[in-house]
């Protein structure tokens, strides 16, 4: 007969957060170690007393600051008496174990630096969006991988999460005073889920003000649009905000040429619409989605509208973001790093340089519906800044003969760059007077930007993405 497994499961440690404002704790030591624990407990607004022969010059500023009081150079077990936890963070480990014996004698919890057995609490690793703590502890088997968890969480949490929180619980009894108990949790998931926390987290607590009562008089959750910039493709370039957008969000409208792993980074069961426009090539008209953007949000979706880039440059995200104000639909824009910025940086090719260009201009290459490219090329072909032009692969012959014609030398040197930022990248370095013939014996199918200009000579010294390119 197979023994029965054990239940619940046994913790060596149980997790609780302990109310430290106007309670005497006693930390035994003055190093770094210490000034480590007594910074976090300095956040509770605990009563400090420190022991140790020296403190180092932090806890010294501290105690003059009024932040803790030195009681004491030497321990003994009467300075514990009155205490609601101690810290033992000495490098005797004799010493370390003396306070925990007493401590243990009197009742008082007691936590030793680096040593659980004598230890009968450990203090966590935290993530702290006050008031929003989140402690990670390993039962003091694996500390590291505890400070390694940590790191990741805060990574993921946005610090304004602490304002969420901080709002939420400021406004908790007008919900408990106005919406029956039954109704509050759905009502708060309603919040949490819709533009309203999202308010909260942009720093706009009128609106989610606004939305909080809208939902209180028991309105439906109202939807949202996310302009997200999903940067020139690697996906270690997005931004947490963006991240975090594209994992929560109902419904996704994205554009041509966003790589796949980026697409996969968004919430699995969203819905996916494809919008992309390539040359000549539109899967709908901008009008069409900017009324599907308007349509989704009132259905109190949460839409997320995804391009690459940057949605701010060559992007009609302010196209889009005009329809959606005056359809009174909320949206957030969250800025990528625009093509010219990651593509040049990878391509080891800096935009300015004290030396070379002073200035960079942006522009783009695509031809106006009669056919013509109609640029300031006298402003452009000019020494001493970098151009850089958009979606121009199409009308690159064009635009080196423009530049030539109006001033540059021939010899000026340009470069195109293909699927910028990916393990596919190309970089063909040329002049303006030959780089059209180059690019034209490649084959060049992927997303592309071009840029004029002397800082081009510095490829050969500055390129780092190894291997590629």
């Amino acid at each position: 007969m197979e023994p029965q497994a054990q239940w619940p499961p046994k913790w060596q440690f149980f997790p609780v957060f302990l109310r430290l404002r106007g309670r005497r704790v006693l930390v035994v030591g003055g190093g770094e170690v210490a000034a480590r624990k007594l910074r976090l407990l300095a956040k509770t607004e605990a009563l400090l007393e420190v022991v140790a022969a020296e403190l180092v010059e932090e806890l010294s500023q501290a105690e003059r600051d009024g932040v803790l009081r030195h009681v004491a150079e030497v321990f003994e077990a009467s300075q514990l008496d009155g205490c609601l936890l101690v810290i033992a963070a000495t490098d005797d480990a004799v010493l370390n174990r003396e306070v925990a014996a007493a401590a243990e004698i009197r009742g008082i919890a007691v936590n030793v630096v680096d040593d659980p057995n004598p230890s009968s609490f450990v203090t966590p690793s935290i993530v702290d969006r006050h008031p929003l703590l989140i402690a990670i502890a390993t039962g003091a088997q694996a500390p590291v991988l505890g400070r390694r968890l940590r790191e990741k969480i805060e990574t993921m949490l946005p610090a304004a999460y602490g304002r969420l929180a901080g709002f939420m619980g400021a406004r908790r009894a007008r919900v408990q005073q106005t919406v029956p108990q039954a109704d509050r949790r759905g009502l708060w998931e309603s919040f949490l889920d819709g533009p309203g926390a999202e308010a909260v987290l942009s720093g706009a607590e009128a609106a989610a003000d606004a939305e909080l009562q809208h939902l209180i008089d028991g309105g439906a959750r109202r939807g949202e649009v996310y302009l997200v910039g999903a940067g020139p493709g690697d996906p270690d370039l997005l931004t947490f905000r963006a991240l975090r957008l594209m994992q929560q969000c109902d419904v996704v409208l994205y554009d041509a040429l966003l790589p796949q792993a980026i697409l996969d980074l968004v919430r699995r069961d969203a819905e996916r619409i494809y919008v992309g426009k390539r040359r000549a090539r539109h899967t709908l008209a901008q009008d069409q989605i900017n009324s599907e953007l308007v349509r989704l949000a009132r259905e109190g979706k949460r839409v997320l509208r995804l391009k690459g880039g940057d949605p701010f440059v060559f992007g009609r995200g302010g196209e889009e973001i005009q329809r959606l104000a005056a359809a009174g639909i909320p949206f957030q824009v969250v800025p990528g790093i625009t093509a010219a910025n990651g593509c040049a940086a990878y391509a080891g090719i800096p935009l300015t340089h004290r030396d070379y260009a002073q200035a960079c201009i942006f522009v783009t290459g695509h031809q106006r519906q009669d056919g013509t490219l109609d640029l300031h090329w006298d402003a452009l072909a000019r020494r001493g800044q970098t151009v850089v032009i958009y979606m121009g692969l199409n009308t690159l012959p064009d635009c080196c003969a423009q530049l030539i014609a109006h001033g540059l030398p021939p010899d000026w040197p340009a470069a195109l760059i293909e699927q910028g930022t990916s393990p596919e990248q190309r970089v063909i370095v040329s002049t303006l007077d030959s780089l059209a013939a180059a690019v034209g014996g490649q084959q060049i199918s992927g997303p592309s930007l071009v840029i004029v200009g002397e800082v081009v000579r510095l490829r050969d010294q500055l390129q780092w993405f190894a291997g590629r390119g």
